[in-house]
């Protein structure tokens, strides 16, 4: 009983979901909207066990003063910081929340991507090695789309940035949609898999 009602109730789910995606009619809308609206109402319980995970994490490695149990603290001060400013306050565009968001975490976040990209470069500088065919053409590749993403390319020849869009709109978007298919083909029978029940490892004990 504790795994054969929730696979029914997968089944019968994930088959009326496929039904109606299939039927336009007002009927299947009608469904589609109340199955969204208890997604809604499923988010929310899940949010509450997420934060009281995340709370837990951080108090548990504060009290037992782990290595690095400051950044717990700093990460729970600014949990509970940014959700007191937040409620008592309210979020509008021009409220003290968004200008905390505006004038650090949007930096934060540009200073952290911008240190990715030169991690990203030199990872792919030592991963491309021209030891076969198809790394050399990585590689080439690879150094044709980061010199002509810069002005230094325009200056080297004038038509590097049409040759790099070339590349991204044509081979890259190519190879981008058959990867999204292969995807999409994969996701189909994983789901297929858990609504027919073959797939049991959701429920826990990878279907003991």
């Amino acid at each position: 009983m504790r795994k054969s009602i929730p696979l029914r109730i997968c089944l019968v789910s994930g088959i009326v979901m496929i039904i109606q995606f299939f039927i336009p009619h007002r009927y299947s809308q009608t469904v589609y909207n109340y199955t969204l609206d208890w997604l809604i109402v499923s988010g929310i319980f899940a949010i509450v066990i997420g934060l009281h995970s995340n709370f837990h994490l951080h108090i548990t490695r504060i009290v037992r003063k782990r290595k690095g149990w400051g950044y717990n603290v700093v990460t729970m001060a600014a949990t509970l910081s940014m959700a007191f400013i937040g409620i008592a306050f309210g979020i509008g565009a021009d409220s003290l929340f968004m200008k905390i968001y505006r004038n650090i975490e949007v930096p934060m976040d540009a200073t952290m991507f911008s240190l990715l990209g030169f991690f990203m470069a030199s990872a792919a500088f030592r991963a491309f090695r021209a030891k076969t065919k198809e790394a050399t053409v990585l590689l080439i590749v690879a150094l044709i789309i980061m010199i002509g993403r810069v002005p230094l390319g325009y200056f080297l020849w004038h038509r590097f940035p049409e040759l790099v869009e070339w590349i991204m709109m044509y081979p890259n978007m190519a190879a981008q949609r058959g990867i999204g298919l292969g995807i999409g083909l994969g996701m189909a029978a994983m789901e297929l898999k858990i609504i027919l029940g073959i797939e049991r490892g959701w429920l826990g004990g990878a279907g003991d």
